[in-house]
C-alpha cells in the first residue's frame, strides 16, 4: 500500500475519534480453549515529510520503528494472557510459501484499506454489504491456520511520518498568512482473523498527530491504542 494514500484516508476517519472499532454484528465468541494467535509481522514504515509535501520512506527508521512495535504488540497480548505464535518463515527450499504468506499480509493491507474508505464515510459505503461488516481474507489466511495450529492471526498495519526542517519553514511561512498546513502524522489498523475461515472478527483504526514509533515507550502507547476494544 502506498504511504500517502493511508496518510489521505486516515485524514478521513481522524473526525470520528482517535481509535474507532469495526466488526460484526452479534457478540463475539471466545472458544472455551486456550486461544493461540498467531502474530504475523507488522507491516510498518516511517517517512519524512519534505518540504513539498512528499513522503520519503526512510529504512532506518522503520527497522527501529518495526523492532519497537512488535514489542509492544508481544507484551499486550502477554498482559492479555494470550498464547502468541510466532510467524516464522518457512524454512530454505519452500520459497513459493514464504511469498505466499507475504502475499497475505498485502492483502490484509488492501481489504484494511478498503474497509477504510468504505467505512469512514457513508456516502462511500458499499451497496452489497448493506451496513454489514462481512470482511474476509479468504482461504490465504486460513492456511495460516493449519500450518501453525492457531486459532487467529494478528495483522497491524502502521505508518508514521515527520516533517523535515524544509517543511517547518514552509508550515511556519503558511502560519504568517493564516494558513494551516498539516505536520506528520501517525495511523495504523489491526485485523484480527479467524483462521477457521480467514473472516476479520474484529478491526480498529487509530490515529494521531503526536507520538513517535522511534521511541520504544511512545510505541507502546501506539500499539496500547491500537488494540483498544481488542477481544481476546
Amino acid at each position: 500500500m502506498r504511504f500517502a494514500l493511508i496518510v489521505l484516508v486516515a485524514t478521513l476517519v481522524a473526525a470520528c475519534a482517535q481509535t474507532k472499532t469495526f466488526k460484526p454484528a452479534g457478540d463475539f465468541r471466545r472458544p472455551d480453549h486456550a486461544v493461540r494467535v498467531l502474530l504475523m509481522p507488522p507491516d510498518v514504515e516511517l517517512a519524512e515529510i519534505t518540504a513539498g509535501g512528499s513522503l520519503e520512506p526512510n529504512a532506518a527508521w522503520t527497522e527501529q520503528a518495526t523492532r519497537n512495535v512488535e514489542s509492544s504488540l508481544r507484551g499486550q497480548m502477554a498482559a492479555r494472557n494470550t498464547r502468541i505464535e510466532a510467524y516464522r518463515p518457512p524454512a530454505d527450499g519452500v520459497a513459493r510459501f514464504a511469498e505466499a504468506d507475504r502475499q497475505t499480509v498485502k492483502l490484509h493491507n488492501a481489504v484494511g484499506q478498503t474497509i477504510l474508505i468504505h467505512n469512514a464515510d457513508p456516502a462511500l459505503a458499499l451497496p452489497t454489504k448493506e451496513g454489514r461488516f462481512d470482511w474476509t481474507l479468504g482461504r490465504e489466511a486460513a492456511a495460516l491456520g493449519e500450518d501453525y495450529g492457531a486459532d487467529y492471526a494478528l495483522f497491524v498495519t502502521m505508518r508514521d511520518s515527520f516533517v523535515s526542517a524544509g517543511r517547518v519553514a514552509v508550515i511556519a511561512v503558511a502560519a504568517l498568512f493564516g494558513l494551516g498546513i498539516p505536520g506528520g502524522q501517525q495511523v495504523g489498523f489491526a485485523s484480527l482473523v479467524d483462521l477457521r475461515d480467514g473472516d476479520i472478527v474484529w478491526f480498529n483504526v487509530m490515529r494521531s498527530g503526536g507520538g513517535d514509533l522511534r521511541d520504544p515507550e511512545s510505541a507502546r502507547s501506539a500499539v496500547e491504542s491500537l488494540l483498544a476494544e481488542f477481544p481476546l
